[in-house]
């Protein structure tokens, strides 16, 4: 019998630190603009140039780093002392919306992400009453089951929250994810979606032990898969979710790319609901990601959220 599924998004216990310097990898962040479209590497500049546009700045956090782990001056000198702190909340927020986005991003249903250990953070608050959140960290695969040791990656990520509003901007940069092992997953992975005749209506994937059939567990992959741009999409600075169960499939198609439309519940931690989400997407490997969603919304979420926008989205972006 294989484990109880942990939820997506919620980081495990602190794993091995990371050994590798994360100096270039760091100096690649920075968002060119503040909008809700992510920024390419090649787009970014030094946040430190910008310092003038950050009205208040507030307190790194140090999570005992690594001595190997180098920052660029940047990373360490956008605070100012003695300003007041954001709860800690805040970090993990950052952190988890931005492993969301690398998901979807990545396309991979055979390589995602869960948010492993977070090194190091700095938030700040600009005039706009946007928060700002820096966060080096580590990622594990969602899936270590059949590996003899979880793989981890190093990621460093700027992620931008504008008051009440969801879908945060977020430029991340990893090292360590296995893009060659990734596409060759990908693509055996869909050779048996192909194959795959799910009877549709009612599922529980896992089941109430947290058990998943071992022949059901491509259809859970492809489901979290597009549930990461659901969770994304939906994240504020005050609302987070995680993936609990896929409890339906309304229509499989295989014809060149899968089609697949699903319902899953969703948990999210500041109300305590469960949310469900119906979601469309298509999939092929090396191609974007398609995914469209609705959810139900619950009054806490009304007034959070700025009005239509958890609605009818069809969203496409290359993983590059």
């Amino acid at each position: 019998m294989q484990p109880r599924q942990q939820p997506l998004s919620e980081p495990g216990p602190r794993g091995r630190r990371p050994v590798a310097p994360l100096l270039a990898l760091l100096l690649l962040l920075a968002l060119q603009r503040t909008g809700a479209a992510p920024a390419g590497p090649g787009e970014s500049e030094k946040p430190g140039d910008n310092q003038e546009a950050y009205e208040t700045a507030y307190e790194d956090y140090d999570y005992g780093l690594p001595s190997e782990f180098e920052l660029p001056p940047w990373f360490s000198n956008l605070k100012t002392p003695g300003g007041p702190l954001l709860p800690e909340g805040i970090l993990r927020q950052g952190a988890l919306a931005a492993v969301h986005f690398l998901n979807f991003r990545e396309g991979s249903p055979s390589d995602l992400q869960m948010l492993s250990t977070v090194y190091r953070a700095s938030v700040w608050e600009t005039a706009e009453k946007e928060q700002h959140v820096d966060v080096a960290f580590t990622t594990e695969r969602f899936k270590p089951e059949g590996d003899k040791e979880k793989p981890l990656a190093e990621c460093a990520a700027r992620v931008i929250f504008r008051k009440g509003k969801p879908r945060p901007a977020v430029n991340i940069y990893c090292e360590g994810l296995a893009e060659k092992n990734k596409r060759q997953e990908d693509y055996l992975l869909y050779k048996h979606l192909k194959q795959l005749k799910p009877l549709l209506g009612v599922v529980h994937i896992p089941d109430r032990n947290g058990y998943i059939d071992p022949s059901l567990r491509p259809l859970w992959d492809l489901a979290a898969l597009g549930s990461s741009y659901v969770m994304w999409d939906k994240t504020t600075n005050v609302l987070r979710y995680s993936l609990v169960q896929l409890t339906s499939v309304k229509q499989w198609k295989t014809d060149g790319e899968i089609d697949f439309d699903y319902t899953v519940q969703l948990h999210e931690f500041s109300t305590q609901e469960i949310i469900p989400c119906r979601i469309h997407l298509v999939w092929y490997p090396g191609k974007p990601l398609k995914v469209k969603y609705r959810c139900q919304e619950t009054p806490g979420q009304a007034s959070e959220v700025e009005e239509g926008s958890g609605g009818m989205v069809l969203t496409e972006l290359t993983n590059n």
